[in-house]
């Protein structure tokens, strides 16, 4: 029986040697950084880098199109509604918003009433009374200047 007892504490820890950990190289680290300007390695279904663990892993958006997104959102369309939105997913790409104030798919404006700032979102219906919150893109809560774990109220305009 004192053997069994030694021997439980051994055969576990020789478990644990089969499980090894490595740091990326620098080789690994330039790979990974040059896939991630020029768009190697992403995921089919969304865009997103695979092993994604940063904001901008996951912000999939150009330059351009960061651009495009703010001379665009110029709130001059027909006033929606205001709502609180929260994050949506992630791996989603673009610029958009999720809201119940919204029958079909459509271009919209949104501004943040905190920060002031204007940014163009494609706006997509989603069940519920037009009082419930709406999910926004990461790309567009980047533009829009407020945290990703805010709660920011949002002036809807569709153009």
């Amino acid at each position: 029986m004192a053997f069994l007892l030694r021997a439980i504490p051994m055969v576990l820890l020789a478990g644990c040697t089969a499980v090894t950990t490595t740091a990326p190289s620098s080789e690994d680290a330039t790979a990974e950084a040059a896939g991630r300007t020029s768009g190697a390695g992403k995921t089919a279904a969304s865009g997103v880098l695979a092993g994604a663990r940063h904001v901008e892993d996951f912000d999939t958006t150009t330059e351009a199109e960061r651009a495009a997104a703010l001379s665009y959102g110029d709130a001059s369309g027909r006033v929606l509604g205001r709502t609180v939105a929260s994050l949506g997913s992630p791996t989603e790409p673009g610029f958009w918003l999720e809201t119940p104030l919204v029958d079909a798919v459509g271009p919209g404006t949104v501004i943040s009433a905190l920060t002031g700032r204007t940014v163009a979102v494609e706006l997509r219906p989603i069940a519920g009374p037009a009082t419930s919150g709406s999910r926004i893109s990461l790309a567009a809560m980047r533009l829009l200047g407020v945290a990703l774990t805010d709660l920011p109220e949002l002036v809807v305009f569709a153009d």
